[in-house]
């Protein structure tokens, strides 16, 4: 049964497999949306990832909280920095980096 909010010990443990985002998972999404999309996929990604510098703030400076609510408004739990959620924020921006190339019209072209 889906559990938006992570409140208390015994319901923490049911709510991490069923409501529970996890952010280390924006890596495998999004590096999986580009190759489906390519360039068109490029903005979503994006706005995704860099949307996160928000929340770098929130629970711990300059990191990204270990788990957060499903539900609006989406509050931090768990440990205050999660080392996995942060490297995948910074594998795809590499990603993104390093697959976008300046084409010989000066636009932004991926893969």
């Amino acid at each position: 049964m889906y559990q938006g909010y992570v409140r208390g010990i015994r319901k923490k443990r049911h709510a991490y497999h069923q409501g529970t985002v996890w952010p280390w998972l924006y890596g495998p999404f999004c590096e999986g949306w580009l190759k489906v999309y390519g360039q068109q996929g490029v903005q979503k990604v994006k706005k995704l990832i860099y949307g996160l510098e928000a929340v770098m703030s929130e629970h711990g400076i300059s990191t990204i909280s270990e788990i957060y609510d499903g539900n609006p408004p989406h509050s931090p739990k768990g440990a205050i920095s999660q080392a996995w959620s942060v490297g995948e924020v910074l594998r795809i921006m590499t990603y993104l980096k390093q697959n976008l190339q300046i084409n010989n019209r000066g636009r932004i072209c991926a893969f």
